[in-house]
């Protein structure tokens, strides 16, 4: 019996192989949309997965002012920054942050569920949100999945 052959195969950047990967957020919920979309950002969807190299797709996310909360978040749910001051805290509900900045609750959703390292740092560059149906990675010629066939 050859030893050999029962090596682990460890992902590294030269072999890694990114695809371009285009997802509709319209109509899904927030945090169901976040977490498949970390999922294929860190890349846990491929066999040769390997946790602490970037081997995951670069996904665009369109739509992002579509998306569902359900119940009472849009008026409950509250996004806390503090400056680090006294006096400094500032508290933002889900529907004002959504009317100024429709990609920040998206963004911050799959940050959230990302490493918390320079890794994730890494991984999140992967990601670009858009407000309506209109992107800018056309050149890269992305796939459109749905995210009800993930897993």
């Amino acid at each position: 019996m050859n030893t050999l052959s029962y090596k682990t195969i460890s992902a590294n950047e030269a072999t890694v192989n990114k695809n371009w990967v285009l997802v509709d957020a319209q109509n899904e919920p927030l945090g169901r949309l976040a977490s498949k979309v970390a999922s294929l950002i860190r890349g846990k969807h491929k066999t040769n997965f390997t946790p602490h190299v970037d081997c995951g797709d670069n996904v665009i996310v369109i739509n992002a002012e579509k998306i569902k909360l359900t119940g009472k978040k849009w008026d409950d749910k509250e996004y806390i920054t503090y400056s680090g001051y006294p006096g400094g805290q500032k508290i933002a509900i889900a529907k004002d942050v959504m009317a100024k900045k429709p990609t920040f609750m998206v963004e911050k959703a799959i940050k959230g569920m990302l490493p918390k390292n320079k890794l994730g740092s890494a991984l999140f560059r992967n990601l670009y949100v858009y407000e309506g149906a209109v992107h800018n990675q056309e050149a890269q010629q992305p796939k459109e999945i749905k995210l009800s066939d993930l897993k």
